[in-house]
């Protein structure tokens, strides 16, 4: 609201439409700015009502000193949000942290031999052992085992209906694997009947493809174990 200049008397207009008059005697219902102490609200003019229309033309003054103001505890606040923070990284960091998946040979459960006129069929039965050290459950996806004797590939398997394996466990497998040998010399000499034990340095090159933590992994294992081709053997004997 603008006062005119002049001092005419109570008839002169403000250009606004009210009168000089009028002017001051709504000014006196308005405190001087600043004062907080004993003076009515300015906007509503002690009523307790916001005049109607005019709710996007309030402004309010706050003074600098308000206690309300000032924020409290606020260092306390911002070192413990980042205290839980910082927490809450490492513990999802220590339980979802990819550790190693062990893969070891166990033992050699059982070997069937069948001999035929120029070769030697062999059925090895093997227990191998997955070790899981996550704090989550590993899928086996598949199993492929082959079988060298004397640096040349006899044989060949793969897995691919295998279980899952627990969260901090390990689980044992058994497979078996065909050994037909073809070669005349090695038949000849499983075969003899003159040599009581007919051992055979049996390698198996094995290799696991796993999934966890939404992501694959390919572990390889490559072992050696002594096999009797000269007889059927049933005692299991572990695998050095």
């Amino acid at each position: 609201m603008v006062l005119s200049k002049g001092t005419s008397g109570s008839g002169e207009s403000t250009p606004d439409g009210e009168t000089e008059s009028e002017t001051l005697k709504a000014m006196k219902h308005f405190p001087r700015y600043g004062s907080i102490v004993g003076d009515t609200c300015p906007t509503c003019r002690g009523t307790g009502r916001i005049p109607r229309g005019h709710q996007d033309q309030l402004v309010a003054v706050i003074p600098c000193n308000d206690k309300r103001l000032e924020p409290r505890r606020t260092k306390l606040y911002v070192c413990v949000s980042m205290a839980l923070c910082l927490f809450l990284s490492c513990l999802i960091l220590f339980f979802l942290f990819p550790r190693s998946i062990t893969l070891t040979p166990v033992s050699v459960l059982s070997v069937m031999v069948y001999f035929t006129p120029n070769t030697v069929q062999m059925e090895v039965t093997n227990l191998i052992r997955v070790i899981n050290d996550n704090f989550v459950p590993v899928q086996i996806m598949a199993l492929d085992v082959q079988g060298l004797i004397s640096r040349v590939v006899v044989g060949k398997i793969k897995l691919s209906n295998m279980t899952a394996i627990p969260s901090r466990s390990d689980k044992s497998y058994t497979y078996k694997i065909d050994l037909p040998v073809t070669d005349k010399g090695l038949s000849t000499y499983c075969q003899s009947t003159i040599i009581k034990i007919h051992t055979l340095f049996l390698e198996l090159q094995m290799t696991m493809n796993i999934s966890y933590l939404s992501h694959t992994e390919q572990l390889s294992l490559e072992t050696f174990e002594y096999i009797d081709c000269g007889t059927n053997s049933t005692m299991p004997h572990p695998v050095r």
